[in-house]
Parts: structure tokens; sequence; C-alpha cells
């Protein structure tokens, strides 16, 4: 199994987006993705498939539960369309109290409501597709009217892979079942992958009797590279801030809880609490900075990512937060 190497970084702007895609290509990633984070991420994958060539592309994730699946439906559709084929639609459910106090949207049910998602955008574009009737009706959403004038029809480049992003068993494992791939949470470790969530993986392969032959795992992969002592110590404290901001969040305290640092997410969540956002890199041990981030030189962060993920991911999602 040959692992894919995808850059990943946010942008504060389209520009810089479109720049770091750029860069990713000429530096010999394989891959592209972003987040949904200070720009549009769609938006974004549609900059970057204009300014590269052979690159691929990906929403690393948008957050599907802050918009309709039709209009999550016609957006991938076109940027598979106008990269030729290179993009492949990443989507997340993000957490309780940023879909409903952030986007304001309804929250209930999560990995059901993302099940029905991802089977409603199979629905729409199989009507495009085919151009048979538009008939989904589930518990969450129904997408029953289709007109000729609004339909795209058939993609040359057929629609895009869908991969979710999942942390916990059972989204994960709704992944498994009828997405094309699972994006690991940036905030993952090794053990967590191999002990969480490859079983859970499976049991979602297993309820619609397949295995993972041709399903992509996307493993998560924070990066320190060390090419100097001073750049060194930069990048350990932009990832280490990177960690703790993710760390506070209560949703991913199983991830800490395994490896026995339950009470940190504790004491992280009561920092954002007091907006002590430019200090959660100080209770961020070089410990638990070494179980999320790989660290050392460009040729030693290439082996121990190989020793990591070879044979269990299928693409590797790179970031390097302080230098891009």
């Amino acid at each position: 199994m040959s692992v894919r190497y995808f850059s990943s970084n946010p942008a504060d702007d389209l520009r810089a987006a479109a720049a770091d895609a750029v860069a990713a290509e000429r530096a010999g990633y394989d891959g592209w993705t972003i987040a949904e984070a200070r720009v549009d991420p769609f938006l974004a994958c549609a900059v970057g498939a204009e300014r590269s060539e052979r690159i691929e592309l990906a929403t690393g994730v948008a957050i599907a539960l802050a918009r309709s699946p039709m209009t999550v439906a016609l957006q991938a559709y076109d940027i598979q369309a106008l990269s030729r084929g290179r993009f492949s639609l990443g989507l997340g459910s993000q957490v309780k109290p940023h879909v409903t106090k952030r986007f304001s949207m309804p929250w209930s049910r999560p990995a059901a409501r993302m099940r029905e998602y991802v089977l409603a955008l199979r629905a729409i574009w199989q009507a495009w597709e085919t151009g048979e009737p538009l008939r989904f009706e589930g518990d969450f959403y129904t997408h029953t009217l289709m007109t000729p004038f609004f339909s795209p029809g058939p993609n040359r480049h057929g629609p895009p892979p869908i991969h979710l992003g999942a942390i916990g068993p059972k989204m994960t494992a709704v992944a498994g079942e009828v997405a094309d791939g699972l994006i690991c949470h940036p905030f993952s470790t090794e053990r967590y992958v191999r002990e969480v969530t490859m079983p859970a993986v499976r049991l979602g392969r297993e309820r619609i009797g397949a295995t993972l032959d041709g399903f992509e795992l996307s493993a998560p992969g924070f990066a320190v590279v060390a090419e100097s002592e001073q750049a060194a110590a930069a990048a350990r404290e932009s990832v280490k801030r990177q960690i703790g901001f993710y760390g506070s969040t209560p949703a991913y305290r199983p991830v800490l809880e395994l490896h026995g640092w339950g009470d940190l997410q504790e004491e992280l969540n009561l920092m954002t609490k007091r907006s002590e956002w430019d200090r959660l890199e100080t209770v961020v041990s070089d410990d638990v900075l070494q179980a999320f981030a790989v660290i050392g030189t460009k040729e030693e962060l290439a082996v121990e990512l190989e020793r990591r993920w070879a044979g269990l991911a299928t693409r590797v999602s790179i970031s390097t937060p302080e230098f891009g």
C-alpha cells in the first residue's frame, strides 16, 4: 500500500491558499488539502484547481452540517469538473457549539445525520448522472425536486469521492459504511488510530459486507521541522499551541484519556474559557507533542512518517503550522 503525502496548512485569505496549493505542487506533494477555518474551502479548492496541473485537491474538511446537501453537491461537482477529476470532498460534522452558535444550524444525532447527508449527496449526483427522478426522503433531509433547468447533467469526470472526517467511534464507523475514505482528525495519535479508529472503520465496512480494499485512510501529520535550533523552537511552540487548541474540546478528550492525559483536557478547556488562547502551549508537555507530531529534519520526518503509517494509511496530511 503506497502512501501519498498531502500538504495541509491554514490560510488567512484566498490568495494565500492558492499560493500554498501551487507551492505544494512545486515541492512535489501528491495532494493539497484545506480545512474550513478563515477561508471558504470550496473557493480555495476552485482557485487551486485553476492554478495547478497535477496535484490532488481536497476539502479537509468542509463543515457539512452548516450546509444543505444540495449546495455541497453542486459545489463539489463544479470543482471536480474544474480540476479535471483531481478533487475529493472531505466533510466533517463539527461539534455542537459551532454548528448551533456559529452557523445557527440544527444539531441532533450527528453520526446518523452525517450518514444520511452522504446518502443524500449520492442520490443527487445519481439523478444528475442518469437523469432519473430525484427521490430522497430521510429523517433529516428531503430532496424530491430536480427539474432539467437546475440539473448540470453528467460530469465527464464523475462525482468526486467522499471522505468523512471523524474522531469518535460512531462517526468513524459511519465513514467506513457510506464514505470512500476517512480523514483522521488532526488530533489523533498513532496509538489512537490503531486501537480506536481502525476497529471502528472495520465495523462500518462489515455493515455493508466490504473490506478495506479501495478505502482511503488519511492519517494526520503534525510536523516540527528542525533545520535549525531557532526554527525548531518556534515550530514546537506553534504545534503545541495547535494541539492545545484541539485538546481543549471536550469531544476530543478520549484521545488524551487513551494516553492517560485526561486531566490535560480539563486544564486546557478552563484556559479557553478564561480566553487564555496565547498560553495553551505552556501546558502541553514534550511527551504530548511527540505523541501527536513528527519531529526532526526533513529526512528524519520522511523516515518516521513512513514508519508510523506505511501499511495503514493511503495518504498523510502533513501540517507545519509555523512555516507552511
